[in-house]
């Protein structure tokens, strides 16, 4: 039987479900068009999620503010050297971005790549192994060390920056140890390690440096073009075509730059393929496989991943076995560019390099956000900044504390973004 109220609730109810309707994104796709481009750039610059931009708008700032002042900052010689220069710190760093995603810290990477460089070294120029078998041995090694820090971190429970502390300490004494009293063993003439920083692709064949300029963004694009039609399949909303193809071809403007520059110098130089292959392959394990999602759970809140069924323990042990395997890597390419290896290689600013490339970049340094891309950006611009200060003759001193600004002003965003996400503000 009907009461007076009735009519009043059944009303109720009615604007309940319909303002339901209006919040729910999926009944409700976003704008098409500028339009409804505008609104989603407005909606992430009032939450913070500016993604990749400020460091794009970064690099253009540096390259022009030094083209000014130098005059040949932008010469193809000054930036090819730039991009070999970045991938023994740019590896580290990706190393870097998984352990901040779980919210660690790894301090002892530095030490690593100068114990593997190390080993390597006296491997194949002393003991006469085949130089192979010595850079395997040299990154079974990292791996051990990165096993071994996983291991008191995980299964013992010891801070991983107390751990990796005692690494850092441990892995200098043994590099001193394994390198003796000379202190410094010189790579071989022609060995792989040395052909590592002197090796450009097709021996001066531009056709390396183009084919790679057309196929990053022709992948960019098929992969983007996937993902949007596997949401629509399962009734999610997806990136317009539009927007793709528009992301797409601003990142082909920017490969087909570098490939010209590039070739007016050298070509393409190795240390960048590796680099670039390095910062593929982990963005897709990150972006597109179970253990990337369940390293993201486990930077997200632990306990959620353990009720979730994500083995922790094995998670964190996992991500320090690979952060050391690429810092062992990253020491190789520092080996190679200075033709030896020594006492000091993996010391000063190496660790602090790499962890400020990854904050740079967009990775958070409070756990669960970033890309290994972000390990690509923020090298760039800290080597763009060194680079560009070196050809003013600035001191060293100077190039610290802007690049501790940089550094700083990168946590400062990431903080704020964190924020506002923590208070909802849109």
């Amino acid at each position: 039987m009907s009461t007076p109220d009735a009519p009043a609730g059944a009303a109720a109810a009615a604007g309940a479900a319909a303002a339901a309707a209006a919040a729910d994104p999926r009944l409700h796709p976003p704008a098409r068009g500028w339009a409804g481009r505008a609104a989603a750039a407005r909606h992430r610059l009032a939450s913070g999620e500016l993604g990749s931009l400020p460091v794009v708008v970064g690099l253009v700032v540096i390259a022009v503010v030094f083209q000014s002042v130098t005059h040949h900052f932008l010469q193809a010689d000054n930036l090819t050297n730039i991009t070999r220069f970045i991938a023994g710190p740019g590896l580290i760093a990706v190393g870097v971005v998984f352990v901040l995603i779980l919210g660690e810290i790894d301090l002892s990477l530095g030490s690593v790549a100068g114990s593997g460089a190390a080993i390597a070294a006296v491997l194949a120029v002393r003991q006469d192994l085949p130089e192979w078998l010595a850079i395997l041995a040299a990154l079974g090694a990292a791996c051990a060390m990165g096993l071994l820090h996983g291991f008191f971190f995980a299964r013992i429970g010891v801070p991983a920056f107390v751990v990796t502390l005692a690494g850092m300490l441990a892995w200098s004494g043994l590099q001193e140890w394994v390198l003796g009293s000379g202190g410094t063993v010189n790579n071989r003439h022609d060995g792989i390690i040395a052909s590592l920083d002197t090796t450009f692709l097709g021996d001066g064949d531009i056709a390396y440096a183009w084919g790679l300029a057309v196929l990053a963004p022709a992948l960019y694009l098929a992969a983007h073009l996937h993902t949007a039609r596997r949401r629509r399949a399962a009734g999610l909303t997806a990136r317009p075509t539009a927007d793709s193809a528009i992301r797409a071809g601003a990142l082909a403007v920017l490969t087909l730059a570098a490939a010209y520059a590039l070739n007016q110098d050298r070509g393409l130089p190795l240390s960048l393929v590796v680099l670039l292959g390095a910062v593929l392959a982990t963005d897709f394990v990150l972006r597109r496989t179970r253990y990337g999602r369940q390293v993201f759970a486990v930077g997200g809140g632990i306990e959620a991943a353990r009720r979730a069924g994500v083995n922790v323990a094995r998670v964190r042990i996992s991500v320090f076995v690979l952060s050391a395997f690429l810092a062992g890597l990253g020491g190789l390419f520092y080996a190679s560019q200075q033709g030896s290896a020594d006492k000091q290689l993996g010391s000063g600013n190496v660790l602090m390099s790499a962890i400020a490339a990854a904050v740079i970049g967009g990775t958070s340094l409070f756990g669960g956000r970033g890309r290994t891309w972000s390990a690509l950006l923020g090298i760039l611009v800290i080597q763009s900044i060194t680079t560009g200060l070196d050809m003013v003759h600035a001191a060293q001193a100077i190039q610290y504390m802007i690049t501790g600004a940089v550094l700083l002003a990168a946590v400062v965003l990431d903080s704020l973004t964190r924020r506002t996400r923590g208070t909802g503000r849109t």
